[in-house]
């Protein structure tokens, strides 16, 4: 196999060799990955999106390594399990194993979080640098600020030993910033880590413009605003609620609009 082209896999294969439920959730983790590249969430073939396999929890999806985000499909992402075995690899890349050593821990630790979606854009990782991290600039920001987690940075994440410290910093949240390296986002499905991603990237991409005026000129939310929207933004945290699937529908729509939605082949 030529690592100048992208591999290929017999999307009918694969399909016919799970269920109908895992087929779901590949083209919906697919459709996840080629959101991110519309969205210029990328770099390169570095980060990861991944999901739990219905019915096998301790199984995950992930994107395989070496593969842009825009040639992610249903059919060619790898599924390993927790102790970062590769049960199929239809494309012969293997995975990255900083994205083993995070979605791993945090798919054993969480099962209640079904996808785990994480990012290095500029902006989130701008902010991750940033020594106050998170600010309550602006609506979007409210609605992470009360919750938002950190785990200080240790180097690449290739050790073991950093799941269980990653872990407790995430504590029961479901939005973390990662220290000097950038954003993630656990949610009950894909839809509801997408949302969740897609709210914190905007957060952070307001307060970096926002930040190009100097610190001097920020105007800070109030404390009783702030409490105001941590109690308002209850009812959409639970990622069953109608405004997540509009939030994906949306999205979909946006993608099948574009040249990047070939994703459930």
């Amino acid at each position: 196999m030529s690592l100048v082209s992208t591999p290929t896999a017999n999307a009918g294969e694969v399909k016919n060799g799970v269920s109908q439920e895992e087929w779901q959730e590949r083209v919906k983790l697919a459709a996840a990955y080629r959101l991110a590249a519309l969205y210029n969430w990328t770099d390169h073939i570095y980060t990861h999106f991944s999901v739990r396999v219905p019915g096998a929890e301790e199984h995950f999806l992930i994107n395989a390594y070496g593969l842009l985000f825009s040639e992610i499909t249903a059919s060619n992402l790898v599924k390993i399990d927790l102790d970062g075995n590769i049960l199929a690899d239809p494309t012969g890349f293997g995975i990255n194993r900083a994205g083993f050593v995070i979605h791993s821990a945090i798919h054993r630790a969480r099962p209640d979080l079904k996808a785990v979606l994480h990012t290095h854009t500029k902006d989130g990782a701008a902010v991750s640098a940033q020594k106050d991290g998170l600010l309550p600039l602006s609506q979007h920001a409210l609605a992470y600020y009360s919750r938002i987690t950190y785990h200080e940075y240790e180097g690449v994440a290739l050790d073991l030993d950093e799941q269980e410290r990653l872990v407790d910093d995430l504590g029961h949240s479901n939005v973390m910033i990662l220290r000097n390296h950038g954003l993630l986002a656990g949610g009950v499905s894909i839809e509801h880590a997408f949302r969740e991603l897609h709210g914190l990237e905007r957060a952070c991409n307001i307060q970096v413009a926002a930040l190009a005026g100097g610190r001097d000129n920020l105007h800070y939310a109030p404390p009783a605003a702030i409490e105001k929207v941590k109690a308002q933004s209850v009812r959409f945290r639970g990622g069953s609620d109608e405004i997540t699937q509009k939030h994906w529908a949306a999205a979909i729509r946006q993608l099948e609009a574009s040249g990047l939605s070939r994703f459930n082949q």
